[in-house]
């Protein structure tokens, strides 16, 4: 028998049977992991499985390579602390969506995990998040092999006038040299790159650049759907 416990975030949660649960959670330790939570469609624990919440996790399986099955105990519940903020709860869906989307199964990843756990606390706690989630999916390319180059022009090598990001190389370009190809380019609005404005029409502007390169480059790495919430949620970002 396999075992292991640590505490981990809710990503998703289906029904399987007649009253359990699939999980799938995202822990410091054992990366992004499912397993079956028996009775997690029931009374008791389906308040407790909510997407977003931290919950005190106890895996078991007989291999290694098994399904396993979980049992729970909640530590914090976030989904009733957004549920009345709809710009709140639909930052925090598109971000459990994304992980769920792109993490590989297993994997390690334990400074994503706690910019992860700080990105959700925060969507509960304060209204200046969204710079933080910008910051977070740059994070999320480039700890899984995607990382974009935004400090210098990929043609002069210049740390000033940096507007562009290209498409093709995800490397930053300035507006001295942008010439003809400025159309074809990526806005970079400089609160991606430590300063300037940070209201939500930038920070938008930034997540069209790191969303590009989510779909470009990570969609193709993995065998699953883009996920609609992140969509939703940047639609949303651009109205508010």
């Amino acid at each position: 028998m396999i075992e292991w416990r640590e505490d981990g975030v809710l990503l998703s949660v289906r029904k399987h049977g007649e009253s359990s649960a699939i999980i799938d959670v995202f822990t410091a330790d054992h990366g992004r992991h499912s397993g079956v939570v028996r009775g997690g469609a029931g009374r008791k624990l389906s308040p407790i499985l909510q997407p977003g919440a931290q919950l005190d996790l106890n895996w078991k399986a007989r291999l290694e390579d098994h399904l396993g099955a979980f049992t729970v105990e909640p530590i914090r519940s976030r989904a009733a602390q957004v549920m009345g903020d709809p710009l709140a709860l639909a930052g925090m869906t598109s971000a459990l969506g994304l992980c769920a989307f792109a993490l590989p199964e297993r994997q390690l990843f334990p400074a994503l995990y706690d910019t992860t756990t700080v990105l959700l606390d925060l969507i509960c706690a304060t209204d200046a998040w969204p710079l933080a989630y910008l910051r977070w999916e740059v994070q999320l390319l480039e700890e899984l092999g995607f990382g974009l180059d935004l400090q210098s022009c990929a043609v002069s090598g210049t740390t000033d006038g940096l507007e562009f990001v290209s498409p093709k190389s995800g490397r930053a370009v300035s507006v001295m040299h942008a010439g003809e190809w400025k159309a074809r380019l990526l806005p970079l609005p400089s609160c991606m790159v430590g300063d300037g404005d940070n209201d939500n029409q930038s920070i938008a502007e930034g997540l069209r650049t790191t969303g590009f390169f989510i779909q470009k480059w990570l969609a193709a790495s993995v065998n699953r759907d883009f996920p609609e919430a992140r969509k939703r949620f940047v639609e949303r970002l651009v109205r508010s």
